[in-house]
């Protein structure tokens, strides 16, 4: 979320950033407006409240009994008050749901344009010409079972059985060493939020269509998309101390989506399902921190991949591409030797003081001020497509899947599964 007053300061900057991102419907005057209004609101009842307040102090200064003139101004006042008191309630809840519309400003540094407009900024490895599909192998294995999946749950949800199960185990153990070796703080977390949680996130669609949250009927809870939602609220309402930043956190966890808005991308088996598990970095730092943490998961991100010898691309996302509480993001990309181009693997963003805001999160910096920290996030493993890329390029014509040697001692050291 943004502040009122820095979309006050910044009006074309806050413009701009949110025509880029792609929010067209957004009516920046219109917000002003509101704020207009709802200042005009809050002056009037702050007069009134200054008037109820001297009215009782001379009622509190007579002795005997009081004037009744005096008692009914006081009534007079106390009506008024409450029905301005309703109306400043109203239009402050009226601008906070229009304030959670407003997507962060965009780095210098990021494209503009849409999805297709993200560029690619390095490439590593050498792509296969060839590979064995995913869906097929597996199946062939007796590893995976979408149908009795889909009989319990519905479509997009299955079963992981055998080497596909233990080799999802193996990859989660082996991004859960690597992160451990850069000072990540391992968690499990809650796998449902509130909706101050989710709002605060800044995981605003587009449009209605695109809502990909499973929410919980006759509660005020929702199953989480990924452990970056309860890792966002871990510190909400809370003061951190300028020399305890940057925290680092890795939240392990089962997300749950709809895959909304998907029409058209590849879904193929693993690919895009309703239910998969995922290891998730996550930061709390200083604003002047941010980029460089930014830099740093991203190449944490690459050792992972490059240890496990997946080629891949980094691309810098397009400004129409990004979500509404990214300032920038990476997204690293596998090639797919099945589909002969670039898939999505991981990604990374920087949030900077827009999910803090939301859910209240501020640094004390050492001279006693006080500001919000910036948070980042960036994914370590996702499990289902970090599957989907291992047998693309490790699964072999003649039914074999080939260990990479990162892998082998989370799998008995066998060379093959």
């Amino acid at each position: 979320m943004l502040d009122i007053n820095y979309i006050r300061e910044n009006r074309e900057l806050v413009e701009k950033s949110a025509k880029e991102k792609g929010y067209k419907d957004l009516s920046i005057t219109d917000i002003l407006k509101l704020d207009d209004s709802r200042k005009s609101i809050l002056q009037k009842t702050e007069e009134l409240r200054k008037a109820r307040n001297e009215n009782a102090a001379k009622l509190q200064g007579i002795k005997g009994k009081p004037d009744q003139n005096l008692i009914d101004a006081g009534k007079k006042i106390k009506a008024e008050l409450s029905g301005l008191e309703k109306q400043l309630a109203d239009k402050e809840a009226e601008l906070k749901t229009e304030l959670k519309r407003v997507p962060n400003i965009i780095f210098d540094d990021v494209p503009l344009g849409g999805e297709e407009c993200s560029v690619e900024i390095k490439r590593w490895g050498k792509n296969k010409e060839k590979g064995v599909d995913h869906l097929d192998f597996a199946t062939s294995r007796d590893w995976v079972d979408f149908e009795r999946g889909a009989k319990v749950g519905g479509s997009k949800f299955y079963y992981l059985k055998d080497g596909l199960a233990l080799l999802e185990n193996a990859l989660l153990q082996f991004g859960l060493k690597k992160v451990l070796e850069h000072g990540f703080t391992f968690m499990t977390v809650p796998d449902l939020v509130s909706s101050r949680i989710l709002e605060g996130c800044g995981f605003n669609p587009r449009t209605s269509d695109q809502s990909d949250e499973y929410y919980i009927e006759g509660e005020d809870l929702a199953l989480i998309a990924t452990a970056e939602m309860p890792l966002t609220g871990y510190h909400m309402d809370e003061i951190l101390d300028e020399d305890k930043l940057p925290l680092f956190y890795a939240g392990y966890s089962a997300c749950f989506r709809k895959e909304a808005g998907t029409y058209g991308k590849y879904t193929r088996g693993l690919f895009r399902v309703h239910q998969f598990n995922k290891l998730e970095m996550y930061s709390f730092c200083l604003p002047e921190q941010s980029k460089e943490i930014h830099e740093k998961i991203l190449a944490i991100e690459e050792d992972i991949w490059q240890s496990l010898g997946i080629p891949y691309h980094i691309i810098n996302i397009a400004a129409g591409d990004l979500g509404s509480p990214a300032a920038k993001k990476y997204d690293l990309e596998y090639w797919s030797p099945v589909n002969q181009k670039y898939q999505e693997l991981t990604s990374c963003s920087n949030c900077t003081d827009f999910q803090a805001r939301a859910v209240n999160c501020r640094v004390r910096r050492k001279d006693g001020t006080i500001e919000f920290v910036h948070t980042l996030n960036g994914t370590a493993i996702s499990l289902a497509r970090a599957m989907v890329a291992i047998l693309e390029n490790y699964a072999t014509e003649d039914g074999k899947l080939k260990v990479p040697d990162v892998l082998k001692p989370y799998l008995n050291n066998k060379e093959e599964l």
